[in-house]
């Protein structure tokens, strides 16, 4: 199972690829009010990368619930498991 530490720095690693920003380091609090460049279509281009590098498909309420970076590390914790 991987751990919390493990799913943030590989999670920083998408976001700064995404974003084109080395500087952004998420917390579980981060929302997309935080990021610049953070819209609808951009979260179209987190999440494929997202999935693509755990090696999962998120539903389609898993991504519309999400509402900060937590949520979404707590969802990749539970299906990485499987």
């Amino acid at each position: 199972m991987l751990q919390e530490k493990e799913i943030i720095d590989r999670l920083n690693e998408i976001f700064a690829f995404v974003f084109d920003d080395d500087s952004i380091k998420i917390t579980r609090a981060t929302t997309s009010n935080d990021v610049d460049g953070w819209d609808s279509l951009t979260h179209v281009t987190l999440i494929g990368e997202i999935e693509e590098a755990f090696g999962f498909k998120f539903m389609m309420k898993e991504i519309v619930g999400m509402k900060n970076v937590g949520e979404m590390i707590d969802i990749i914790a539970q299906r990485a498991k499987k």
